[in-house]
C-alpha cells in the first residue's frame, strides 16, 4: 500500500496553481480554506475523519476538496491536481527553462502588509516550493496610499518579523525590501536611513505617468543614480489587459540604460501578465546596453509566484543569459552586489 501523501501540501499546490492560472479567487479559496481546516486538526485526526466520513464536517471542506483529501491519503497524487498540472500552460521553450532553472530566488514581492494577499510567511513557504532559496519581500513605500504603503514604523516593525522567520527557516532566506515609489524629482519615498538598512530595493514609477519625455528620463536617471537603489522596477509601467490598460511612458531608453549600467543597477523583466514590462524592443536595447536584470514575479499572493516563466520566455526571446540575471547570484552573491551601491 503507497505511503499517504501531505493532504494540506497538495490541497495548498492546487491553490497556487489555480492562482497561477488566474482563475476564480473562489476557486482558490476553496482548497485554501480546507488546507487551513485540515491543518488546525492535525494528520491523525485528518485520517480518522477520512475513514469513517466526517471530513465534511469541517468548515472549508466541500464535495471535491473532500476527494482531494481520501486521494491523497491514499497516496495517490489527487485528480484534481494532476489535471492542473498537465493543463497549468505550455513548456516553456529549452532556453527559457535553463533561465528558470537559473533562478535562485525572486526580488519582487508582496504582502498583506501592503496590497498583497498573503502573510511573509506563506510567501516564503511558496517560493521555498518553487525550489529558491530567498525570497526578497518589497512592500510599497508610504506614498502608494491606495496600496496601504508602509510607514517608516511598519516597516521597521516587518524588518523584526522578517529577522525571526529567517530563525525558523534557514537555510532559506527572507530577504528586506521595498518597492520604493520614484518621486516626480528622482528622489525615493522613504527616510535614506531606513532605505539603506534594507537588502534589496526596487524602484518604481507609480505617479505623473504621463510625465513629459525628457522630464521622465531625467527623474529615473536621477533615481538610478541614488546608491539606495538596486533594481529599476516595472519601466514603461505599461498595463495591457484587465481593467487598467494604460499605454507606456515616454521616456528615452539609451540614456537610462546608460545610467542603469554605468551607475550597475538592473531593469526589472516583470512577470505579471497585465505588465510584461519591458516591451521586447526595449528588453533587447537593455541587452545591447550591458544591463544587469532581475526577472520577478511581482507577485501579489503565493500562486503568482509561479509567473517567473513569462518573464523568462520574454528573457530568452531577447538575449538574456544567466551571467546577467541578479536573481540568478545566490543570496550572499546578490547581497553583496546590492551593498556595491553603497546601501548599507
Amino acid at each position: 500500500m503507497p505511503e499517504p501523501r501531505d493532504p494540506v501540501a497538495d490541497l495548498r499546490r492546487i491553490a497556487h496553481l489555480l492562482e497561477a492560472m488566474q482563475e476564480p479567487s473562489y476557486r482558490v479559496r476553496a482548497f485554501r480554506s480546507a488546507a487551513d481546516a485540515l491543518a488546525e486538526i492535525g494528520p491523525e485526526d485528518a485520517a480518522t475523519r477520512a475513514r469513517t466520513g466526517r471530513l465534511r464536517e469541517l468548515a472549508g471542506v466541500g464535495e471535491v476538496t473532500e476527494r482531494t483529501i481520501i486521494e491523497s491519503l491514499a497516496g495517490e497524487e489527487p485528480v484534481y491536481l494532476r489535471r492542473l498540472v498537465s493543463t497549468g500552460g505550455k513548456p516553456l521553450a529549452d532556453g527559457a527553462a535553463a533561465l528558470k532553472a537559473a533562478l535562485c530566488g525572486d526580488c519582487h514581492a508582496h504582502t498583506e502588509a501592503s496590497d498583497g494577499g498573503a502573510t511573509i510567511r506563506e510567501m516564503a513557504d511558496a517560493a521555498m516550493e518553487i525550489g529558491h532559496g530567498y525570497l526578497v519581500i518589497t512592500d510599497h513605500s508610504p506614498r502608494l496610499t491606495v496600496a496601504n504603503g508602509l510607514s517608516p514604523d511598519r516597516l521597521r516593525a516587518q524588518l523584526v518579523e522578517i529577522q525571526a522567520l529567517n530563525a525558523v527557516l534557514s537555510p532559506f532566506r527572507i530577504l528586506t525590501g521595498i518597492e520604493v515609489d520614484i518621486n516626480e524629482d528622482g528622489s525615493l519615498d522613504q527616510e535614506p536611513e531606513l532605505l539603506a538598512q534594507l537588502d534589496v530595493a526596487v524602484g518604481s514609477v507609480h505617479s505623473a505617468l504621463r510625465m513629459e519625455e525628457r522630464e521622465m528620463t531625467v527623474r529615473m536617471v536621477t533615481a538610478l543614480a541614488n546608491p539606495n537603489l538596486d533594481i529599476l522596477g516595472h519601466c514603461t509601467g505599461r498595463m495591457t489587459t484587465g481593467k487598467r490598460t494604460r499605454p507606456p511612458s515616454a521616456f528615452d531608453p539609451e540614456i537610462v540604460f546608460a545610467a542603469a549600467a554605468h551607475f550597475d543597477k538592473a531593469l526589472e523583466i516583470n512577470s505579471r501578465p497585465e505588465r510584461l514590462d519591458p516591451p521586447k524592443r526595449l528588453l533587447r536595447l537593455v541587452v545591447e546596453a550591458g544591463c544587469r536584470v532581475s526577472i520577478d514575479s511581482d507577485a501579489h499572493s503565493p500562486g503568482q509566484l509561479f509567473w517567473l516563466g513569462n518573464g523568462c520566455e520574454r528573457a530568452f526571446l531577447c538575449g538574456v543569459t544567466p551571467p546577467m540575471i541578479v536573481n540568478a547570484l545566490s543570496a550572499d552573491d546578490m547581497l553583496a552586489w546590492t551593498g556595491s551601491h553603497g546601501a548599507g
